[in-house]
């Protein structure tokens, strides 16, 4: 890629799901999107780059920085989305399988964000994290998840702190976001204060902003994009 390109935004776990849509979004507004992930069918929003990485893994990660150094120039945007739940009983939860969803879920923000700094001050960019409301309430047999979530606001405000002012950081916590399966009943969209289970078009929406010179007051928060449920009290019947 020859000459001074526009705005770059990298999109970890952007194969699919929220990423996907975060992905598709950012390109609509012009943003050269390179999107990272493991799955090895994934792709790019047209005009992007898909790149194959764990971003759990240190050399990984460092590679796919430096790719995006040589092939765009600039990063002017990191969005940290990669993630994944194991649910089982905490007794039956293997060291490993705990380690496995801190890596994906928290410890690859540090890394990307690490790798990326340098980039990203000379943009003056932003970085936006997606949490998960599961950072604040919880379903059974999910405890690798919430404390990967859980960790994951807290490092962006800590980011925030520590990069600013020249990088911006954010944090998105979607609730139930409809990426796969059946359409929900009447009752699901009911259950939450704003009428309808979410689309990942409502946590695209969010995150191009936090990306965009409107935002520029706007660091170190978490955004809880759920619908209103958890601010909804529920007694039993």
């Amino acid at each position: 890629m020859s000459g001074a390109p526009g705005r770059v935004a990298l999109i970890s776990g952007g194969a699919k799901g929220i990423g996907a849509g975060i992905a598709a979004r950012l390109a609509r507004d012009g943003w050269r999107v390179v999107v990272a992930d493991r799955e090895p069918g994934g792709a790019a929003p047209p005009g992007g780059r898909f790149v194959i990485c764990d971003v759990g893994d240190e050399a990984a990660v460092t590679k796919l920085v430096a790719s995006v150094a040589a092939a765009e120039q600039r990063l002017d945007a990191l969005v940290c989305n990669a993630g994944f739940v194991i649910r089982k009983p905490i007794a039956d939860l293997s060291l490993a399988e705990w380690s496995s969803v801190l890596t994906t879920n928290l410890t690859s923000t540090f890394l990307l964000v690490r790798a990326a700094e340098a980039l990203l001050r000379a943009a003056k960019g932003s970085v936006v994290t997606i949490a998960s409301s599961r950072a604040r309430m919880s379903e059974p047999n999910t405890e690798s998840y919430s404390a990967s979530k859980g960790g994951l606001v807290a490092l962006t405000h800590a980011l925030a702190i520590s990069l600013g002012p020249d990088i911006r950081v954010n944090c998105i916590s979607p609730g139930w976001i409809l990426t796969k399966g059946p359409e929900p009943t009447a009752e699901e969209h009911a259950f939450h204060p704003a009428g309808r289970v979410g689309r990942p078009d409502d946590i695209a929406g969010l995150t191009a902003f936090l990306l965009g010179p409107d935002s520029g007051f706007i660091t170190g928060a978490e955004f809880v994009v759920d619908g209103g449920v958890t601010r909804k009290m529920i007694y039993p019947e």
